[in-house]
């Protein structure tokens, strides 16, 4: 089935009440964009332009709504000291924090985006995409939130340990960070993208509410007022449960919460729909990576029902970011069922 708009036709005309071919569907890509171009993971490490070939190739090859550019969620904290480890064809993991103290901590600077770690081969990826392809489907910059951030410059354990018992560090380390999330941030709105928030330490899995409200939520904050003042939407995702703080999460000011699968759609409906576009989450990795085609049908028709009818609006999506050998019969079948239940959705309450 074809499309009848392009990406950035369809969210015009959703965002007014406009008529519009099918729901906005993002399998969120991340390195299976390397398949598609059979090229190895490991060879996006300082290719901008390789990263942009293989993000422009996986959009045209399925059709999907949104390009992501993005690698991996150290790149903010790399290009600040941390140190990272890049198999040969699997996503990159942190291998050492920037620092190992609290003494260390007055010791960080912020990374210059142009400059330090992977931060420019990224933002020569989103400078190629959005001039190929960029009057067609919105392109985005992947910016790590600035608590995950300051977990990957001193460690998670210890940042968790900070927050309960110096937390005036851990706000110090949270400083560190936005300063260098924040000047990412404008040089990806300067390329003509929209950075895209991912938060992931601050899942109520890690820490608790009282805790995100504290530490994460402010920066965040700060993050969504200064891409707003810029004239762009903020998407804001972070993994794990998050149901306890879908009203903060909605009160930073995103336009629209990503959810993982581990949240329930029609529960955030029903909790933050009239304030927030809802995105989300069909199970990247036990559907859309194990499962069969019918199933992942299944699973699109199950969110679907949930919050077609989300006050502010859905977009189709996996929970995160798909594992690297995700099927392609799999990437296929999210946006065939998409296209096939078509809009208006012939669905009842």
């Amino acid at each position: 089935m074809k499309d009848r708009m392009t990406p950035v036709e369809r969210f015009a005309a959703y965002a007014v009440g406009k008529p519009i071919d099918r729901l906005p569907c993002v399998p969120i890509v991340g390195n299976t964009a390397a398949r598609v171009l059979g090229v190895k993971v490991s060879e996006f490490r300082g290719n901008g332009r390789l990263i942009a070939d293989a993000q422009v190739a996986a959009y045209r090859r399925f059709g999907y709504d949104v390009i992501r550019i993005f690698t991996d969620l150290y790149t903010v904290a790399e290009a600040m000291g941390a140190r990272v480890h890049y198999p040969d064809d699997e996503t990159a993991y942190l291998d050492a924090p920037a620092i190992t103290s609290v003494d260390e901590i007055a010791s960080l600077r912020p990374a210059d985006p142009r400059k330090d770690g992977n931060l420019p081969h990224h933002l020569e990826a989103m400078e190629q995409a959005f001039a190929e392809v960029g009057k067609e489907v919105p392109v985005t910059g992947a910016l790590t939130g600035p608590f995950t951030t300051a977990s990957f410059l001193i460690g998670t354990e210890t940042l968790v340990r900070l927050v309960l018992k110096n937390p005036a560090a851990a706000h110090a380390l949270c400083e560190a960070a936005f300063a260098s999330t924040l000047a990412y941030a404008a040089a990806i709105l300067d390329t003509g993208c929209t950075p895209s928030l991912t938060d992931a330490m601050c899942s109520t899995t890690v820490i608790s509410p009282r805790q995100f409200k504290e530490f994460g939520f402010p920066y965040l904050k700060r993050l969504v007022d200064f891409i707003h003042s810029r004239g762009r939407a903020v998407t804001l995702h972070i993994c794990g449960k998050t149901q306890p703080i879908w009203e903060a999460m909605a009160d930073t000011g995103a336009d629209c919460l990503s959810l993982d699968n581990a949240a329930d759609l029609r529960a955030a409906k029903e909790t933050v729909g009239e304030r927030v576009r809802l995105m989300g989450n069909v199970p990247p990795s036990e559907i859309m990576l194990q499962g069969t085609p019918e199933e992942v049908r299944t699973a699109v028709h199950d969110c679907v029902r949930k919050a077609y009818d989300n006050p502010k609006g859905l977009v189709v999506a996996s929970g995160c970011s798909l594992p690297v050998e995700t099927p392609f019969a799999n990437i296929d079948a999210m946006l065939d069922a998409v296209r096939e239940i078509g809009w208006p959705v012939p669905f009842s309450h």
